[in-house]
């Protein structure tokens, strides 16, 4: 019985397709959309999470943000704070915009003065050559590791080992490259040069180191080794706890890479849901679509349904034919829903260069949904449909 329903529903999509085509677009839309929006979402976590994962869970940035030209962080300063219990590294930053020049080849980017144990700390990988060493930090050395853009926009397809760049007419020895890492929330590398600390404060004549990054042993380290950086800054910037219930703004940041992951995660995952939501709004719409165009069909075959009747057709056939043609409608809609919304996660992915977060979950929930609408907005039109006296069915015209 429920087989020879569906070869007649299947039948009445055929007859009329351009009407089940607009009956089942609100379910198409709907479902693709659900798909779309949800998978995005989660390819962008899934980036996120990956971008901020290589540089660990047990990474702290310190950022002097003071204005008073009195708090300065130096270098003998932040490297103290390698003896807290639970650091295993310290890594001091200081930036600015410079010129690099090779060749007559000219190029503007960032020029980072950091130490030797930074690699680690911002999970950076080599691809020829080697990192600062102790050494060039100590005495200043104008040794250069540049990124892959910075190697291939001032030396082509040239070996820069052991060449020399300009930055700001000052010439300064390659001894690396670095491994292409791509964009990321913390900056991209690639299209940066890295030189000794001591080298970039006289360059940029500035001693202040306005940020910090510290690496705890362990992930279970940060929440102690936070408190005790936040315990030692208040007491070198002179800024205490009867300043922070005033109001004034703290001249320092102590960040936790623990907690900006949990709030994004936090953040993201609402997003994702009110956007599944708000998609999900259209299969409503669609389901709408459907018991209207049922309720339409059930006047128009009104004598066909008094003719069963007569022929012996209970009530609970003709519920089950008028239901099943429902449910028929949104299926087919979620697959075709289905398909789109893949194919269109898919391509923006590629597009965007993004994971696609697509999940069977997310697949198999838009398709249960959207039959479940159809059996939701289909048992109004099959009840009508089965409670129609054959008498009266027959006379209709």
């Amino acid at each position: 019985m429920i087989l020879q329903s569906m070869k007649m529903a299947w039948k009445q999509l055929k007859t009329s397709k351009m009407r089940s085509f607009l009956t089942m677009l609100g379910i198409i839309i709907g479902v693709s959309s659900v798909i779309l929006l949800v998978s995005l979402g989660k390819g962008v976590t899934e980036q996120v999470n990956s971008q901020m994962g290589d540089l660990g869970s047990n990474l702290i940035t310190v950022m002097n943000s003071s204005t008073n030209p009195n708090d300065k962080f130096t270098y003998d300063d932040v490297m103290k704070y390698k003896n807290i219990d639970g650091v295993k590294s310290v890594s001091p930053e200081i930036s600015g915009q410079v010129k690099a020049t090779y060749d007559y080849k000219t190029k503007d980017l960032k020029v980072v003065g950091t130490n030797e144990q930074y690699k680690d700390a911002r999970g950076l990988k080599l691809d020829s050559g080697r990192f600062l060493l102790p050494i060039d930090v100590e005495y200043g050395q104008k040794v250069a590791v540049i990124g892959p853009n910075v190697a291939s926009d001032l030396f082509g397809f040239s070996n820069p080992i052991g060449e020399y760049v300009r930055i700001d007419g000052m010439p300064y020895k390659v001894v690396g490259v670095l491994e292409e890492k791509g964009n990321s929330m913390m900056g991209s590398s690639d299209d940066q040069i890295f030189i000794p600390l001591s080298a970039a404060q006289r360059m940029l004549k500035d001693t202040n180191v306005r940020t910090l990054y510290v690496e705890t042993d362990t992930a279970d380290d940060v929440n102690r080794v936070v408190n005790t950086l936040e315990s030692r800054l208040s007491i070198q910037f002179d800024y205490t706890a009867s300043d922070s219930s005033s109001g004034e703004t703290a001249p320092y940041q102590v960040i936790n890479q623990q907690e900006i992951l949990s709030a994004f995660n936090t953040i993201s995952s609402t997003l994702t849901t009110a956007l599944g939501a708000i998609a999900g709004i259209s299969l409503v719409v669609g389901g709408i679509g459907i018991m209207n165009i049922m309720l339409v069909s059930v006047s128009e075959r009104t004598r066909e349904i008094g003719i069963r009747k007569a022929l012996g057709a209970k009530k609970r056939d003709i519920l089950t034919q008028f239901l099943i043609e429902s449910i028929v409608i949104s299926v087919v809609g979620g697959l075709i829903g289905i398909a789109i919304g893949v194919s269109g996660a898919l391509a923006f992915s590629s597009f965007a260069g993004i994971a696609s977060g697509i999940a069977a979950s997310t697949i198999i929930g838009a398709f249960l949904f959207s039959m479940l609408i159809g059996v939701i907005f289909g048992i109004m039109p099959a009840n009508k449909a089965s409670k129609l006296r054959p008498i009266d069915a027959l006379r209709s015209e």
